[in-house]
């Protein structure tokens, strides 16, 4: 169920980096078997500041239904992370974090 929101440099190609979200949520095993219930997306942006030094950047908000425990999340994050890190891409920052999203308030309808 996960909703994973990437935010990312623009210069960086995008299919490589939502390849390797995907296979790190996947790999979590928090998921459904297949990732049939990951969902990713993505916005590059053209300008940014990553301090004095020009740096691009991958972000990686993961939003999951609330109830799993703070292992779970680290685990996920880091399935992630380690996969972008495959990428091999040479000044870029990369970040992963992990976001509860409350059952309570959470509506969903698939038309």
């Amino acid at each position: 169920m996960p909703h994973c929101i990437v935010e990312y440099s623009a210069a960086l190609e995008a299919k490589t980096i939502l390849t390797a979200v995907f296979e790190g949520a996947l790999q979590s095993d928090l998921f459904e078997p297949g990732g049939t219930d990951i969902k990713i997306r993505a916005q590059p942006y053209q300008q940014h500041f990553s301090g004095a030094k020009h740096c691009d950047f991958i972000h990686v908000q993961l939003k999951i239904l609330s109830g799993r425990n703070l292992a779970q999340k680290q685990h996920l994050s880091q399935c992630v992370l380690e996969q972008l890190l495959k990428l091999d891409l040479v000044s870029c920052s990369h970040t992963v974090e992990v976001i509860d999203i409350e059952r309570a308030s959470y509506a969903k309808k698939v038309s």
